[in-house]
């Protein structure tokens, strides 16, 4: 058992602030290791490990350890799962309160009907995502989807062909000691199950690569960019789409980064320098009104919309979200917005593409379809003809791309690439 009894507390500590206070986690642990700096790297990742582990499984570690039971039980109840006995848990520091002792816990876990449990315990998902799931993919492939959700993602790393070919950037970091192997669908893509301080290497530091998602990299070949285009990438964040799409139009052209907040721009400048690309230009604004997105209105070639969503096509990396309240309805209101206010941008004869890492209709396909019943002068160009020149075969690519973590080891995406008419 990897924790002492320091890091035990630290452990529930977090989780306890990550379950109590507001998203992301990712976010709350930075502060928490904050105010604690003399926790070393590997005792951060023991215990952020530890969080994550409990977070992916919260609906059945709360149903063992009973109602009005915190994060020290939840931590005891995934521990004992692991192996632990209730005398490692006291030497760890765990006491517990009346049937909460660790030997009650140990107790119930050794007496739990699996089968018995109610779907949503069963399953860690909470009763609004479980509902919508099923309804959307049926029960049997809901419980597929949930099992992989429940599973750690793998490191997906996309190379830079600006500076070299995928096996060459696979051959530079194997003889940094980092083996990883292509991803299946993506032509940029490496992958590796476990995690590496890939950030260390030589490789990294010279712009061979970027940390990203193979579902993310699949969705940026959608917006099909050539080069010495106008392309915008409408909801930029820190740029991870904004660089590829820099590469794939080998650095001609410009790539304009928009985002709302300066502070997320801020974080592709070194990226960009790592990268050797200088055709993108991080552009903060402050809404569709602003005078540097009206510039470009009917003059974009592409116009990719990353849209804000609930993210639950992420739930391996970031299981918090499933446990905190989603309101959809506002969600789908303010992606139709975006949406809307970027088409404004785009060319006659150029190409909008919509992209949510969500698993939902309500944030996918009804958006799409309430934008294009208001744009008549949009409609839909098919997503697997677009993958497959760009010799992606995605067996079940359609219309529109759908990425599932249990269909396609990616996490959850969604694509939708629009042609504006000419006329």
């Amino acid at each position: 058992m990897a924790l002492t009894a320091v890091l035990f507390g630290h452990a529930a500590a977090l989780l306890a602030g990550i379950v109590d206070g507001p998203p992301p986690a990712d976010r709350r642990i930075e502060a928490y290791f904050k105010a604690h700096p003399r926790l070393g790297s590997r005792d951060r990742g023991q215990v952020a490990e530890a969080a994550y582990a409990c977070l992916r499984r919260l609906a059945l570690l709360r149903h063992v350890a009973g109602a009005g039971a915190g994060a020290d039980a939840w931590l005891a109840v995934h521990l004992l799962e692991g192996g632990a006995s209730a005398r490692a848990l006291e030497q760890l520091g765990y006491r517990g309160e009346g049937q909460l002792e660790g030997r009650a816990l140990a107790a119930r876990l050794r007496t739990l009907d699996a089968k018995a449990l109610p779907r949503a315990v069963r399953l860690n998902l909470p009763d609004w995502l479980l509902e919508r799931l099923d309804a959307q993919i049926g029960a049997e492939e809901t419980d597929a989807l949930a099992a992989a959700l429940d599973q750690n993602a793998p490191l997906d790393v996309r190379t830079n062909p600006l500076k070299a070919d995928r096996e060459g950037v696979r051959a530079r970091l194997a003889a940094e000691g980092h083996r990883l192997e292509p991803t299946p669908w993506s032509p940029f893509g490496l992958r590796r199950a476990d995690r590496a301080p890939l950030f260390a290497s030589e490789a990294f530091r010279d712009g061979l690569f970027e940390v990203q998602d193979e579902g993310s990299q699949l969705l940026a070949l959608l917006v099909e960019p050539r080069r010495r285009e106008t392309v915008v990438d409408y909801c930029a964040g820190a740029g991870g789409k904004a660089l590829q799409l820099a590469a794939q139009m080998a650095n001609t052209g410009t790539v304009y980064a928009f985002d709302v907040s300066a502070h997320r721009l801020e974080r592709i400048r070194p990226r960009l320098r790592r990268a050797g690309v200088d055709n993108v230009q991080p552009v903060a604004i402050t809404g569709a009104a602003d005078a540097r997105a009206r510039r470009l209105h009917g003059k974009a070639d592409r116009v990719l919309v990353d849209a804000p969503c609930s993210g639950t096509g992420t739930l391996r990396r970031n299981p918090d979200i499933k446990w905190r309240p989603t309101d959809l309805a506002a969600l789908a209101a303010v992606q139709g917005g975006i949406l809307a206010d970027a088409a404004a941008l785009v060319r006659p004869g150029g190409r909008l593409v919509y992209a949510t890492c969500s698993l939902l209709r309500e944030e996918n396909e009804d958006v799409v379809a309430a934008f294009l019943a208001g744009h008549p002068d949009f409609a839909v160009v098919p997503a697997g003809e677009i993958l497959a020149r760009r010799q992606v075969t995605l067996p079940d690519a359609a219309d529109f791309l759908r990425l599932w973590p249990h269909r396609h080891g990616t996490d959850g995406f969604f694509g939708a690439a629009l042609s504006r008419s000419a006329g």
